[in-house]
Formats: C-alpha cells, structure tokens, sequence
C-alpha cells in the first residue's frame, strides 16, 4: 500500500501543477476578449480568429483542471444523505461512487473521445468559420483532460481506501456545505472568546460562549 499511496501523491503533485498553470489561461482569455473589443470598437475590425481563441482558453481550463478540482474536493456535493452519516457511512458513499459512477463515466469518455480527436488530427481539421483555428487541438485537449481525471480517480480510489484502512489521514473530512458551516460558525466563536478573554471583557450577545 505504501508504493501506492506513493503513486498517489506523484499524480495529485501532477494534476495539481497542471491546473494551476492551465488556470491562467483565464487571464489569457480576458486579455484576448479586451483586446478584440477594443480593436473592433476602434478599427471596425474583427477575427474568428480571435472568438474561437476564447473559447479554446475557457475549456483549456475546465478540461485541464477538473483533475485538479477532484483532488481537492471541490466539485460539487449533495450532502443530503451523507451529511447524516457516520464518517465510515461517507467513506462507503466516497468508494462507491468512483467505482460505480466516475470510473464507467471517464471510461466511456476516453472511449469516445480518442478517435474523435485522432480522426480530427489526421484530417488537419479546421473550423468553418472563416479565419478559424484548426478544430484539433481543442478536441485534443478533451482526451488530455480525461486521461488526467483518470488518474486522479485512480489517485482519490487509493486514497480512499488508505484512510479506510487507517494507513492515511483524511484532509478533507468534512459533512458538505453545513458541516463546514457549523464549523465556520465554532471557529469564529472560539475566536471570539479567545479576544474576550484575552481583553478581559465579556463575549457580546446571550449564550455565545
């Protein structure tokens, strides 16, 4: 388990130094949006060129970083049921969901998605947009983001049954949205009573303590 918790780390370092550079694409794209109105509302000009670049940039960061996003548990959760569990209760909910429901669904797309972006690169495909971008890269940039959800899953399913087995700590040990809340609200509290005291005066408000 050792080499693979190992393995793990070595593809979440990946991932995450992956999206973060692939995250400044959004700036790229703003500054290419800026760019473009101001040459259109200046000069009357404009390029496909330019519009079909902003949309490159904008899946470059979706694609790029979803890995990036599951390693740090942050797509979005409905904690209705889980909320309610013991933490063994979401750590069965954690493992079933990458085996029954992530992992068929990045298969299939891997399946789908490389003769999609190899029937593209080998025909040099181009948009039909005039002055448009070659149509491959982008297509190539969804098999990319894929191949590295796929070892993210592979990296979130070791992890989850190291911190099962007790051989790893679980950094992100939390009950959704309220639970994080609720500990939002104790952490401020504590903060509080920690000022109070140190003050001498006495926590505002009836019963917060």
């Amino acid at each position: 388990m050792t080499a693979l918790i190992k393995l793990s780390r070595l593809i979440d370092a990946i991932n995450e130094r992956v999206g973060k550079v692939a995250a400044w694409a959004i700036v790229v794209a703003i500054l290419v949006s800026a760019i473009n109105a101001i040459i259109r509302r200046i000069f009357g000009v404009s390029s496909n060129a330019w519009l079909e670049l902003q949309w490159y940039l904008f899946g470059a960061v979706f694609m790029l970083c979803a890995a990036w996003t599951l390693k740090a548990n942050e797509h979005i959760r409905i904690d209705i049921v889980s909320s309610r569990l013991t933490k063994r209760g979401r750590d069965y909910i954690d493992l079933t969901g990458h085996l029954l429901f992530l992992f068929p669904f990045v298969a299939l797309m891997l399946w789908l998605s490389f003769p999609y972006f190899e029937k593209s690169y080998a025909s040099g495909e181009v948009s039909s947009n005039a002055g448009g971008l070659l149509i491959w890269p982008a297509k190539g940039m969804i098999l990319l983001g894929f191949i590295s959800l796929a070892f993210q899953w592979l990296s979130e399913l070791i992890k989850r049954v190291a911190i099962m087995q007790g051989q790893l700590a679980d950094e992100h040990d939390h009950v959704g949205a309220h639970g994080a809340a609720e500990a939002e609200a104790e952490r401020l509290i504590a903060e509080l009573v920690d000022t109070n005291a140190t003050t001498g005066g006495e926590p505002p408000g009836d019963g917060i303590r």
